[in-house]
């Protein structure tokens, strides 16, 4: 009997309740972003400021501090905080835009997710809050003043947590979908007494004030009112709840909850939201404070208001001592309850707050509060102990904060681009220029559902191959949520006619690596055993998917020939210039991991194919046609005559420059080179003779075609009852991955005690130079953050570790360990003597990756970056952070420092770690029809 946490999970999945109606879907920083910028160049950063997000009103969304919302973003509950000493109620993230920090943008401050269950029934955070004046001016002109060769100034060098701070913790659970209860732990961390205000927030978003709202307009306005010292009513015509209705398609299937209207709108909700909170630790009730979430037009741009009552009020009110800047009769569409709290030295208080529909009310707000939460807890505990095998203790910590940073880092994304290009109603236009300029061509693009992001803060906007990866880690904890996800990207309001995924909010017609089809796999063979899986949803991804196969073989393929570029293909500079770009030496560039990822999504295409086919012989058709696609790539990548792309005197793959004249290698080692690895597909023969059509065109294709002989490898496996003949479908033969594998098991090289590198540290004595004309172009090895200002500066691909990338290698290891077993022993590290099975090798790298995050004797994690604190100070030594990638010499984290949606990966890859040698040979079945891949 299912129960608790997993009973939730399936009751939200047949709709029977609406758990994750509410979540942490509110984002982190919505200043600054595409969907908010209406300037006339295109410069977000400069249009919509840190410094205007208090006091301006946003079009496309909310932020907050370890806030929440529903799922359409409408109700906001958040945190404001002030030390009596900052000039700013602190309501939201602070950080440095692309154009003030040395290495791009980056968040400056200290904050950490702890815990959350996949419907969060539970979900706990910590932000660090400084005693002192908070150092703003001081990080933005340390930092404008470094160059790219230097660390980034962070708010730890500031010294300002030496002199005590706050640490702030927020818990919410549910009592019932909508009831939400929210604890708020501050505890003192400095020798003296210190006084700090804490102000929980409620607040509707704006859409009242543009004009019109294609999904969410809202007639009459939403209101909050005081109805007691300590309650306010909250009042929204479509945040009415429609409960107990299942909705199903005809054939019985679960419709997604953002595919379909989950409430009545158009009229005034006759039942409202409350929102309760308690008294302070003294008994005595706080004061309710109300305005409008309006835009403060005087102090923006010196015209009048609308009302007096607007954004920043709170701010006025408690760091100006302003009185008229609240309302006093007590309602508006933005309250908050202040607290006065002065905490003695070790002290801590909890401060209490619930939200909860009339509905589901209640019948005391705090009376059962505490147990409420206790039982979420263990409900919690008792979900990650399925969830986590490893019972090793920090390892444990590690894997259940990656699931947290995951989880939380869902958010409500609403951006129409139609309308963001043409302009509100009663609101001056946007530059004409705009029709011509930024994703023009995605108007039918219409986002409005609660998307997985890479980091609500750096990224707070989608990412397609981020996404991706991010739900390989997702099935582990929410299997019906990276369905949906993955699905979403391929629905008609989000893929183009054409059949491209959008990339990112920036340039959603950019060109990200094609591994939807890979995700999708793997989340199919998660879904169950065999016989049990979704075959329905591996369908629908499926005819989704070959509509953007197609666009990548007529788009990508310049010449017809199988030789495949792409841009940077989110290796953003990687090379010597941004390949997105026409070359300045002319020519065309053709790119080795553009042409290799194509590979790859034959590879899973046929393998998807063939799954499929096992329910309806139609699709052997196209199990055949992708099997024909990807021997004719293998061909084209390693033709022997000056147009293939392997270089046999080096043993590795390399980008050309081709023009009229001449094809010119781009002699770079780098992650360019080990993409060829990923394409890697065992076909048993037994299993193809399940599809007598694919099988007999398989056969005549290589029985005609005798050149390709030495490109496919067969493999016949025997043991004391029978033997197995398969077929190796892979880019590189048996001496290519050796020699391939020299290189990326060479500690000299790619090997780092951390994982693989993307650029080979030999690169660092000997950069690569390329000599063109009067010009020369050089690409040398960094281990950190870039020192070049190709890409903005907050993202390197010249040496650090990126473990999406690292997690393909590992999987695909164990992939050709499959077909070769103890036949193929390589040595790892090179030149060591010490010579391994590739699934050993995997095991070692996984090893490596992990020693990232897990402590070593002295109590540092290397991603820390040597940082004291969190090896020596107890209120810091458990915490984690997942960073976009790694210096690859020290480990230290790098780029975004919460981008907890591909580093998730650890979780999985821990898994691999503690499997004995029977284990991996058990579940390792890594064949077309294997049963283990996904989970």
């Amino acid at each position: 009997m299912l129960t608790g946490e997993r009973k939730r999970l399936r009751e939200d999945k047949l709709r029977a309740k609406n758990w994750k109606r509410w979540g942490p879907y509110l984002s982190e920083r919505q200043w600054g972003t595409v969907r908010e910028d209406y300037s006339d160049d295109g410069n977000c950063w400069n249009y919509f400021s840190h410094d205007d997000s208090r006091s301006r009103a946003y079009r496309w969304g909310e932020d907050g501090l370890m806030g929440i919302c529903d799922r359409e973003g409408r109700l906001c509950m958040g945190l404001a905080l002030w030390n009596g000493k900052d000039p700013i109620l602190k309501e939201r993230l602070f950080g440095l835009t692309g154009h003030q920090g040395n290495h791009g943008e980056d968040v400056k401050e200290l904050y950490y997710y702890l815990d959350s269950t996949p419907t969060h029934s539970y979900m706990k955070a910590l932000y660090k809050y400084p005693q002192q004046a908070y150092p703003y001016s001081k990080l933005v002109e340390e930092n404008g003043r470094r160059g790219v060769w230097e660390p980034e100034y962070e708010i730890e060098d500031t010294g300002v947590f030496d002199e005590g701070y706050f640490d702030v913790k927020a818990e919410y659970c549910k009592n019932s979908p909508n009831d939400i209860l929210c604890r708020y732990t501050i505890s003192n961390r400095g020798d003296n007494q210190a006084q700090v205000h804490v102000l929980p927030s409620l607040w509707f978003r704006n859409v009242w004030s543009w004009g019109t709202e294609t999904h969410c307009y809202v007639d009459p306005k939403p209101s909050i009112e005081k109805v007691s010292a300590k309650k306010v009513a909250c009042h929204h015509p479509t945040l009415g709840v429609n409960q107990g209705r299942q909705r199903v398609t005809s054939l019985g299937v679960p419709i997604p909850f953002n595919e379909i209207f989950e409430e009545p709108s158009g009229s005034p909700s006759t039942c409202p939201f409350y929102w309760e909170v308690d008294v302070d630790p003294d008994g005595q009730d706080p004061e309710l404070l109300f305005t409008e979430n309006n835009t403060n037009y005087k102090r923006l741009y010196n015209t009048d208001n609308s009302t007096p009552y607007v954004k920043d009020a709170f701010h006025n009110y408690v760091i100006h001592d302003k009185k008229e800047a609240v309302n006093p009769e007590h309602r508006g569409t933005k309250c908050a309850a202040h607290y006065i709290l002065n905490l003695k030295p070790k002290q801590e208080v909890i401060l209490r707050v619930r939200l909860y529909y009339e509905k589901e009310a209640p019948p005391s707000a705090f009376q059962e509060f505490d147990s409420v939460f206790k039982n979420r807890i263990k409900e919690a505990d008792d979900y990650y102990d399925f969830v986590i095998p490893n019972k090793a203790k920090e390892e444990r910590r590690v894997a259940r904060q990656a699931y947290a940073g995951l989880l939380w880092s869902k958010q409500f994304y609403y951006y129409v681009v139609k309308e963001w290009l043409h302009g509100d109603p009663g609101h001056p236009p946007p530059p004409r220029s705009r029709l011509n300029g930024r994703n023009k061509e995605w108007i039918h693009l219409f986002n409005n559902d609660i998307v997985s992001m890479p980091d609500k803060w750096e990224y707070p906007w989608y990412a397609s191959w981020d996404l991706a990866f991010h739900m390989i880690s997702m099935a582990d904890v929410d299997l019906q949520f990276a369905k949906d996800q993955l699905i979403l990207l391929m629905r008609e309001w989000y893929m183009h006619p054409n059949g491209q995924i959008p990339a990112y909010e920036f340039s959603f017609e950019d060109v990200n690596p094609p591994v939807h089809a890979y995700a999708a796999l793997k989340v199919y063979k998660a879904s169950g055993p065999k016989g049990e899986r979704d075959i329905c949803f591996l369908a629908r991804c499926f005819h989704k998917l070959i509509l953007n196969f197609t666009w990548w073989i007529n788009r990508k393929d310049v010449d017809g020939k199988n030789i495949f570029s792409g841009g940077f293909l989110g290796l953003d500079n990687i090379g010597v210039f941004d390949r997105s770009k026409p070359l300045p030496t002319g020519g065309s560039l053709a790119q080795a991991d553009a042409t290799a990822w194509m590979a790859f999504f034959c590879a899973i295409m046929l393998e998807i194919s063939l799954i499929l086919a096992r329910h309806d012989h139609v699709y052997e058709d196209m199990a055949s046609k992708f099997f024909e696609h990807f021997v004719a790539i293998v061909e084209a990548i390693n033709e022997q005559y000056g147009m293939g792309l392997w270089n046999e005197e080096d043993g590795f793959y390399y980008d050309q420059i081709r023009t009229d004249q001449e094809a010119c290698p781009m002699k770079i080692l780098s992650m360019v080179g080990l993409v060829p690895l990923f394409s890697c597909l065992v076909l048993k023969e037994s299993d193809m003779r399940k599809h007598p059509g694919f099988y007999r065109r398989t056969k005549w294709f290589l029985d005609h075609r005798k050149d390709l002989s030495d490109q496919i490898s067969f493999m016949v496996r025997c043991n004391e009852y029978e033997c197995h003949e398969a077929l190796l479908l892979a880019l590189v033969k048996k001496e290519q991955l050796i020699k391939v594998l020299k290189h990326m098991l060479d500690e000299k090289k790619f090997l780092s005690p951390y994982g693989i590198r993307s650029l080979s540290k030999h690169h660092k004595e000997e950069p690569f130079v390329l000599h063109m004309g009067d010009n020369s172009y050089s690409v040398r090895y960094e281990p950190g953050e870039s020192e070049s200002k190709l890409f903005g500066g907050n993202s390197n691909w010249r040496g650090p570790i990126w473990l999406p990338m690292n997690y393909l290698i590992i999987e695909n290891l164990r992939r050709y360990d499959y077909f070769y077993g103890e036949s193929l022993k390589v040595e790892c590290p090179t030149g060591s003597g010490n010579y391994m099975r590739l699934n050993m090798v995997a095991r070692e790298l996984s090893s490596r990756l992990a020693k990232l995050f897990l402590p070593d004797l002295k109590g540092v994690r290397p991603c820390h970056g040597g940082n004291d604190r969190y090896a020596k100070d107890p209120n810091f030594k458990d915490l984690v952070l997942f960073y976009e990638y790694f210096h690859s010499d020290t480990g230290r984290g790098c780029g975004a420092s919460h981008q907890t949606g591909w580093t998730a990966l650890i979780a999985t890859l821990l898994k691999y770690i503690h499997k004995s040698q029977m284990e991996m040979d058990a579940l390792s079945d890594f064949s077309s029809e294997g049963e283990q891949d996904g989970k």
